[in-house]
């Protein structure tokens, strides 16, 4: 369990580095990588949401065993992510730049899968 309780925190404090500089990056993402965004509510509220899992895998990573059943939607949230940007590197909708960037996102995923499975399911589950 303490291999779950590392990895759901640290990942929850990667993501919170990765993520809150991008509320002041957008005019940089425009000029790095044209054309500018056109839809900054689309930009911004990936942001949001992603944040709001940060605070899920620091949830999560407070009490595994009690929170495993979560887990699973942890991984569809990393490995979704990681098919969707595949997918767009592939039709040339990006470029490898852009696409490795997003590359950590597959390493989280497989890293909960391993904490997902070397953490017991709870003892006292109670069906209400």
């Amino acid at each position: 369990m303490k291999l779950a309780k590392i990895t759901f925190r640290a990942a929850g404090v990667w993501g919170l580095l990765v993520l809150l500089p991008m509320y002041f990056l957008l005019d940089m993402v425009g000029r790095q990588d044209p054309p500018a965004v056109t839809h900054p509510e689309f930009y911004y509220g990936f942001v949001g949401v992603a944040l709001v899992w940060q605070l899920a895998f620091f949830v999560i990573g407070s009490d595994p065993r009690r929170y495993r059943p979560m887990m699973p939607i942890t991984m569809a949230e990393k490995f979704f992510h990681v098919a969707t940007m595949a997918t767009l590197y592939l039709q040339g909708r990006m470029n490898i730049r852009q696409f490795a960037f997003n590359t950590p996102d597959l390493l989280w995923g497989v890293l909960f899968v391993i904490a997902f499975l070397k953490t017991p399911a709870s003892a006292d589950r109670r069906d209400t």
